[in-house]
């Protein structure tokens, strides 16, 4: 099977060793992603002040909930390729591919339709400040529709992962953060443009990574060059790849839901609190990054594995990036009681007493129960590459039901407190299935590998 020399077969070598090569690449693009979503953020803050910031932040969750349903959809669809590609099969690999362009792009099509013509229902519904509303419809709907754009890329860089290259993602990425912060300053500096301006740089950014991407595909990858008959697909292969796909997407989805009705009740609370939490949320996305890093290069590795029949690595490499999960969760404990005020000071340039105390109060409760957070990441991504797509959904329906009652009941009662105590809590009760079926699964209780011959 040919591929480039930036991709890497997961399934030879020390499995540590894959998978940070495999991760590292994806981590740095993932935090110069989130560096450039908290440069629109200081930007709009300092430029265009704490109104403008808050109406950003009021609906940033709507845009998390869908640009992390399409990157799990797409990751969906990239596990089957990685199965395929770790049994060597080409002509499934390349169908696969195909079916995923298809799929995702009619569903997109659905998806962001009924959104953009409900959208500000959606917004009451999320109690935005009046005075914020028409900031917010402004920036978000330009995102909706963006959303296109942004399936575009999350298919092209997932399926390079799928074949072991996380290098082509991270270049392009790069260029794209830097074009992004560039042209936050022309949007909004030049053309006034206010937080749209914002919206418009991330799309046009967004837009030039994807077209440095298919260029790359084309001149140097051949098991990725597709034809018209690859794109017949079949009723079996629309039903598989829908079972990955959606589990993924869907998993993303409840967790994102959750959020959005805890925002809800955060825009309850006043402009202060959502600034607050807006900021730290920005630093937990910088924080947990190698988390989640590490969560969907085991999806990835486990994919490879499973197909290639390799149990034995898919064990030795659960338990490898546990322990490294664990290291670097110390070390936000750590950082989480020390520099917290400064990050949410410099995040929001503001001197605001409320914004800084509970900013950083929500910082140190969280971060100190990333451990359990970490296992959770780790497992419902494992079982997504070697097939299980029940339990991590169940997991992210407790995580859905418990953010519900904790909106409508304790964020009721004890205000910021209630949002503050919400994660820690039902992160506890989300790892408890995924723990027992892990133990159960029998790829990981198997006593002897299955190796299949490639």
């Amino acid at each position: 099977m040919k591929t480039s020399k930036t991709a890497l077969n997961l399934t030879e070598g020390r499995p540590v060793k894959l998978i940070l090569l495999f991760a590292i690449p994806v981590f740095l693009g993932n935090l110069f992603q989130i560096g450039y979503s908290l440069v629109d953020t200081k930007i709009v803050g300092r430029i265009l002040g704490e109104t403008a910031l808050a109406a950003v932040g009021s609906v940033s969750i709507l845009y998390t909930l869908l640009t992390g349903f399409f990157n799990g959809l797409s990751l969906g669809f990239s596990v089957l390729t990685a199965q395929y590609y770790g049994s060597g099969d080409e002509r499934r690999l390349k169908e696969n591919v195909a079916g995923a362009i298809v799929l995702g792009f009619l569903t997109a099509a659905v998806l962001i339709t009924g959104i953009a013509i409900f959208i500000q229902p959606v917004l009451r519904l999320l109690h935005v400040p009046q005075q914020q509303l028409e900031m917010a419809l402004s920036y978000i709907t330009l995102l909706v529709w963006g959303m296109f754009v942004t399936l575009a890329y999350n298919l092209c860089a997932n399926t390079l992962r799928a074949i072991g290259d996380s290098i082509t993602p991270l270049v392009f990425l790069v260029i794209a953060a830097v074009t992004n912060v560039v042209l936050d300053y022309v949007f909004i500096l030049v053309f006034h443009m206010g937080v749209s301006g914002a919206a418009v740089a991330t799309l046009v950014s967004q837009m030039l990574s994807v077209v440095l991407c298919l260029i790359r595909i084309r001149q140097g990858f051949p098991v990725l060059h597709l034809s018209r008959a690859h794109f017949a697909l079949s009723r079996g292969q629309v039903l598989s790849l829908y079972k990955s796909g959606l589990s993924m997407g869907l998993m993303s989805s409840l967790v994102n839901f959750g959020s959005l009705v805890l925002q809800s009740g955060i825009n309850q609370l006043g402009t202060n609190i959502i600034v607050a939490h807006t900021a730290a949320r920005k630093v937990f996305e910088i924080w947990g990054l190698p988390v989640s890093v590490l969560g969907s290069s085991m999806a990835t590795y486990c994919g490879q594995n499973y197909g290639a029949g390799r149990y034995d690595r898919i064990r030795q490499g659960m338990k490898s990036v546990l322990i490294l999960g664990a290291v670097w969760d110390g070390i936000v404990f750590v950082l989480a009681h020390t520099v917290s005020s400064y990050l949410i000071r410099f995040i929001t340039s503001s001197e605001n007493e409320e914004i800084l105390y509970w900013g950083t109060l929500y910082l140190k409760v969280d971060m100190s129960f990333l451990l359990v957070c970490l296992f959770i990441v780790i497992l419902r991504n494992c079982m997504q590459g070697f097939g299980d797509y029940r339990t991590p959904i169940l997991s992210s329906f407790i995580e859905l039901v418990g953010k519900l009652v904790f909106t409508f009941v304790f964020v009721r009662l004890f205000g910021y407190w209630g949002i503050i105590w919400t994660e820690p809590v039902i992160w506890f009760l989300m790892v408890i299935p995924l723990v027992v079926m892990t133990l159960k699964s029998p790829v990981v209780r198997m006593q002897q590998p299955r190796h299949k011959e490639l």
